[in-house]
């Protein structure tokens, strides 16, 4: 049996993110409003905060979902329908305010993303979905959360350690219209453009083609975007496309990557948008930094969009939003871009 076909015969793992948030609240809404969508997904938690997010539905008029507690993650077969079931994650975390940086609330969701992951490296899950994590509050929790600026980072560092080796990983984040690929991901601007090299580049460009071959069932057309303004205009703004991003553009083409650019990158994300019954130019936009190439696409709706780590050895997708404090417990925030995120991941394992 491939991996693939493995993975689409396991259960999708769903982590309940920071119990001060919306995670809890956007992950019950999901299985109470779309059961089927959420078939074949269990969540890696606190079985009492879920309980108290299902309460919240509940108290809105909504059904209330049985919840059942697992020990073990749950075969697929045996995840009883009509339920949230949830496997409990260290000792039953007592109630928390919503809305507030907890240290307690951090390390239960970094717990939580750490068991996932585990069961992922293990093959007892065919995917992991992440609820949004507080980024203060998971520092806040000590080691060995501190070290690590987000989910990303804790996974990739989560499977080196499992394969003995590095595991060069990339952020993608994508909707319907529109899909980008960072080089860099949650370091400062200064620090972001020392980290446009050649290697980085090349590296960002495989990584990309690899994924998305897997998910198109063909080569990827990519398009690269400058990192100076108008693309360096022939090096007067900058020297950075001449000497680093096109040579870096030119190996990935002699290792038979689909690649164009550098091209502005005030423009070449329209060309790479593809409206509703339109085609676009590109499939991916390789973007040099975090903001230019997320910008774009939450502008075009955060409702949607999908956050996915390539280069793991596991599917990982997530909402493209955080955790929301302003709102957590009002039962007002959506759960769209959370199962946006488990229909990617299910077509990852599956395509």
């Amino acid at each position: 049996m491939s991996q693939v076909d493995r993975c689409a015969h396991l259960p999708i793992a769903i982590t309940m993110g920071d119990p001060a948030g919306i995670g809890p609240e956007i992950i019950a809404k999901a299985f109470v409003e779309q059961p089927q969508a959420m078939r074949g997904c269990f969540v890696v938690g606190d079985v009492g905060c879920m309980r108290r997010a299902n309460r919240l539905f509940s108290s809105l008029g909504r059904p209330l979902l049985p919840v059942i507690e697992w020990s073990a993650p749950p075969a697929l077969d045996g995840l009883p329908p009509g339920a949230m079931s949830v496997l409990q994650v260290g000792a039953t975390l007592a109630p928390m305010a919503f809305g507030q940086v907890s240290a307690l609330a951090g390390a239960a969701a970094g717990h939580s993303v750490l068991r996932a992951a585990a069961d992922a490296l293990a093959g007892r899950v065919g995917a992991v979905v992440t609820a949004p994590l507080h980024k203060e509050a998971l520092h806040a929790a000590g080691a060995p959360f501190d070290t690590f600026p987000g989910h990303t980072e804790m996974l990739q560092d989560t499977a080196a350690r499992h394969l003995g080796t590095a595991v060069p990983v990339r952020m993608m984040l994508a909707n319907e219209e529109l899909r980008t690929v960072l080089v860099s991901i949650h370091i400062s601007l200064r620090q972001a453009i020392e980290a446009v090299t050649f290697e980085n580049v090349l590296q960002t460009i495989q990584i990309s083609h690899r994924a998305l071959t897997a998910l198109l069932g063909r080569a990827p057309r990519i398009a690269v975007a400058g990192l100076n303004p108008h693309a360096g205009e022939g090096g007067l703004f900058g020297s950075e496309e001449q000497e680093i991003i096109i040579p870096a553009i030119a190996q990935a083409r002699a290792l038979g990557c689909d690649v164009q650019g550098p091209y502005p990158p005030d423009t070449i994300f329209m060309r790479a948008r593809k409206p509703a019954g339109a085609a676009a130019e590109f499939d991916v936009v390789v973007a040099m930094y975090h903001d230019q190439g997320l910008i774009p696409v939450k502008y075009l709706g955060v409702e949607q969009g999908v956050n996915v780590t390539l280069g793991l050895p596991f599917v990982r997708t997530s909402p493209d939003h955080g955790t929301a404090f302003d709102i957590a417990g009002t039962g007002r925030a959506s759960a769209a871009s959370l199962l946006a995120a488990v229909a990617m991941a299910r077509k990852l394992i599956t395509s």
